[in-house]
């Protein structure tokens, strides 16, 4: 039965019924009339201090639980601030319903105050997007923006408002169906292909599973351990994959690409058959493109077809959900195995591997007067165990932990990964906390990402948000410096960060604890104590600040030219 509401109440009602329980979001004043009916509504609302941390703090939330994340910002300004967010949730595939204030429709195209194109400016930004100006077509156009960000390839969709739906009133009946002629989403995957991809990994000597944020998207860790078994190949993870095969087991080398490890890197030169899970053939994995994996063939298997050859031929390709179609190569191999006889090209190729890993591990120097780095990051993974929830923010820590942090399971590791977005860690992390809130959030940031994203530290006490923010603190763009000092003759222009706040005074400005700690001997007992703290908590760790990210595979290079120590800069130009 119909109920005459006002478009307001509608979104509300239809985001409930999505189970929508947290919206991440500013206020103003075309979206005053939607904040008038939260008043009275059970959805929580989380006041973050700026619309682009809105965007990224939904990401958490949907990236550490697989449920869709929202944010909310007026016109003009406020839905601008969420456009680098939106790119961000598009480049990695997470689904996110932004929801923006437009001014009234007769106002459209007038130049009115805090008008702005949002339709138009988010178009490329998003997987889709809608202009709402009939109150009549909210209900369906809000359940299609859910269905659409969570179905397929996840991504972020925004639904823009005029001010007089929100105030309008209509006769609001419950939407039962979705039906989307021009939206395709293949699950299934090909029967034939499937079973061809099987009798190719029984016949590789030199198979290596490359798995990607597809797996912990699709939620198919548990698949993807039974082929990995199954096949027992060596397996390396994503950026965006990790955690989807734990650190703990016997069959993970560790992360491939411009700072993946030897033995990853290697493996993927050497393979003679690549089984790509959802991965992109990203530039930062591939290196140079015609050197990548000469010697392989490709069985790739993703959801969305537009990625399927789109940088490396497939020679069988697979389209469908890898929760689906996992478990039905699985079953083949199940089948197959018996008949197979002993496979001695795998002992040798194995026997390689492991000669590469003991090679080259990823390991590092201590010293006695100043923290390293790689030692900050190796005594979070001591204290975590590989089960916290570690968001990441973009540059130098953010390979470092990538490297040396292990992840027992997925939707533990949450980085910007396509975008690299610096700000990213600490709003992320107050997402995650939100939809975690007995989980310990650890927030890994740079001095320079972090000063993008100080005001969320309000956030964090207004809520009681108990997040670790760990500041790897090296008084450096550091990633930038790293590539001036290799690659630009060490000119070093503009990457020095100075005046970084006093944590005891800025945490304690914001209503909670912080320290600074620039002693190794000081380390482990300074971040005991703040994961123990209740609450929030502020560490400022002073690294080593000339420190470089190795492995690294420089600009152009093949993917087994690594860089394994601190070279030469002209060595780097020839």
């Amino acid at each position: 039965m119909s109920q005459l509401m006002s478009g307001a109440k509608i979104l509300l009602e239809c985001l409930a019924r999505e189970g929508v329980d947290t919206i991440f979001g500013y206020p103003g004043g075309v979206t005053l009339p939607l904040y008038d009916a939260m008043y009275d509504h059970p959805i929580r609302h989380i006041l973050v201090r700026h619309e682009q941390n809105a965007a990224f703090a939904a990401q958490g939330y949907s990236r550490s639980t697989g449920k869709v994340g929202v944010c909310c910002a007026t016109s003009g300004p406020g839905a601008t601030n969420l456009v680098t967010g939106l790119v961000d949730a598009m480049m990695d595939s997470i689904p996110v319903v932004a929801l923006t204030g437009q001014v009234t429709a007769k106002l459209i195209g007038s130049d009115a105050f805090q008008e702005a194109d949002t339709f138009g400016i988010t178009r490329s930004a998003t997987k889709h997007n809608y202009l709402v100006k009939n109150v009549n077509e909210l209900p369906q156009v809000i359940h299609e923006a859910f269905y659409i960000a969570a179905s397929g390839r996840p991504g972020p969709v925004l639904v823009d408002i005029t001010k007089d739906v929100f105030q309008g009133n209509a006769h609001y009946t419950p939407v039962t169906s979705i039906h989307l002629p021009g939206y395709k989403v293949y699950t299934e995957g090909h029967t034939g292909q499937i079973r061809r991809a099987a009798q190719m990994m029984l016949e590789a000597e030199r198979p290596m599973i490359y798995a990607g944020g597809g797996i912990v998207l699709s939620n198919a860790s548990e698949e993807l351990r039974e082929l990995v078994e199954l096949v027992d190949a060596p397996t390396v993870c994503t950026l965006m994959g990790l955690g989807s095969l734990g650190s703990d087991h016997p069959n993970f080398i560790s992360m491939p690409g411009m700072h993946g490890s030897y033995a990853a890197n290697m493996g993927m030169y050497g393979t003679d058959l690549i089984i790509a899970l959802g991965v992109r053939f990203d530039d930062r994995v591939t290196g140079r493109l015609n050197a990548f994996a000469p010697h392989a063939r490709i069985i790739h298997v993703d959801i969305d077809p537009a990625e399927i050859s789109k940088i490396r031929n497939a020679d069988l390709p697979i389209v469908g959900d890898l929760k689906r179609v996992l478990p039905k190569i699985n079953a083949v191999l199940k089948e197959l195995l018996p008949e197979v006889g002993e496979r001695t090209g795998l002992k040798a190729w194995w026997k390689q591997v492991r000669e590469w890993k003991a090679e080259h591990p990823l390991r590092y120097d201590t010293a006695e007067d100043v923290i390293k780095p790689q030692h900050l990051m190796r005594e979070i993974d001591r204290l975590t165990k590989g089960n916290a929830i570690v968001c990441s923010d973009v540059g130098q820590h953010q390979m470092w932990a990538a490297q040396l942090i292990r992840f027992n399971e997925p939707r533990l590791w949450i980085n910007s990964g396509g975008l690299g977005s610096m700000g990213f860690g600490l709003p992320s992390a107050l997402g995650a906390q939100v939809a975690n809130p007995n989980q310990l959030v650890v927030a890994i940031c740079g001095d320079g990402g972090f000063q993008m994203s100080i005001p969320e530290l309000a956030t964090l006490f207004n809520f009681g948000l108990p997040v670790k923010v760990i500041v790897m603190n090296n008084g450096y763009l550091g990633m930038v410096r790293q590539w001036q000092e290799l690659f630009y003759a060490n000119r070093l222009s503009q990457v020095t960060l100075d005046g970084f706040p006093d944590p005891v005074q800025l945490a304690g400005a914001y209503g909670f604890k912080g320290r600074t700690v620039e002693r190794p001997s000081e380390l482990a007992e300074a971040l005991a104590t703040a994961f123990a703290d209740p609450g929030p908590y502020l560490l400022n760790v002073k690294v080593a600040p000339t420190e470089n990210v190795f492995p690294m595979v420089p600009a152009g290079g093949a993917i087994n030219e690594m860089v394994l120590s601190p070279p030469q800069p002209a060595e780097l130009r020839k």
